[in-house]
């Protein structure tokens, strides 16, 4: 059984490059869109967590859809990242995305209020219903304080525009049971799961270290798909210095120092992040070479 995978099966959640003075390097968002298609993406997530979108203003974000519409040009959806702890904004985010192009949303949990399930399931809900985009639920407790609890996520899967679900649990057991009772398109959001993930069941990734190593995870996921299981666990062995090393401190902030090295558009990062230090690129490089990355610095 092949469940189908309704975003493909490559996704990043891209960064959104500032410049020195933290306005937006606009040129930098279209050549890393651009990037990310050259290896192999089949969608690009925009405005999330990774993109810094706590930082950016609704009119941005409104313009990052944008500009990422034109530099893919068909080539790849653009999924737009519309959730936060309000669901009022998270809607309003939501019919701005749609307006602004996008093929679909990224709906995070709810944050920090730590609602109860019934809030949490009526807050998706809201959002779904708002607009014709279909919607990736997004489980990242870590984060937000409070999981979707598998009921919770296999009711939610009945409504016809929830679609997908991005998993960042860090528990493949639940998201094993998740998959069996109620078959929704499952996206590791956790890059050192991946394919366990898909050893259960996912469909595909929706990555941070898709922005160094999309060729390598693009093989990985047709190898995986094509039953050449031993060259996909290959994949997995070689890039755990990546996939570690990116996340040796919050991931926005070295995947941005990753791409400065490799010598594209990263750029600085707006506070509260701050910058990767001379120490932490340095211990990056190393990471990144022991994966098989090419650096420019």
């Amino acid at each position: 059984m092949t469940t189908q995978a309704p975003f493909g099966r490559l996704s990043t959640a891209m960064v959104t490059p500032f410049k020195k003075d933290l306005s937006i390097d606009w040129d930098g968002v279209a050549t890393l869109a651009q990037h990310l298609l050259s290896t192999g993406h089949d969608a690009i997530i925009v405005n999330g967590t990774t993109g810094e979108a706590p930082t950016t203003s609704d009119d941005e974000k409104d313009q990052i859809v944008k500009v990422v519409k034109d530099a893919v040009a068909g080539k790849a959806k653009v999924v737009a990242g519309a959730g936060n702890n309000e669901t009022t904004h998270s809607v309003e985010q939501a019919l701005r995305a749609q307006k602004a192009g996008a093929d679909g949303l990224l709906v995070v949990t709810p944050y920090y209020n730590k609602p109860p399930q019934a809030g949490i399931e009526a807050h998706f809900r809201a959002i779904a219903d708002a607009t014709d985009l279909p919607v990736m639920m997004y489980d990242i407790p870590g984060r937000t304080g409070m999981q979707i609890e598998p009921d919770t996520i296999v009711k939610l899967s009945e409504h016809p525009r929830i679609v997908a679900l991005k998993d960042a649990k860090g528990d493949v057991a639940s998201t094993s049971w998740v998959i069996k009772r109620c078959g929704i398109p499952v996206y590791s959001g956790d890059d050192i799961l991946n394919l366990p993930l898909l050893s259960v069941g996912a469909v595909g990734f929706v990555s941070v270290c898709g922005h160094t190593v999309g060729k390598d995870l693009r093989e990985m996921l047709d190898s995986w798909f094509a039953g050449n299981t031993a060259r996909a666990l290959e994949i997995h062995q070689k890039l755990l210095p990546v996939f570690t090393g990116t996340f040796r401190t919050q991931g926005a902030i070295l995947t941005k120092a990753a791409l400065n090295l490799m010598g594209l558009p990263g750029g600085y990062t707006r506070l509260p992040l701050v910058d990767a230090t001379d120490a932490q690129i340095a211990q990056l490089r190393e990471d990144l070479r022991a994966g098989g990355v090419t650096l420019r610095s």
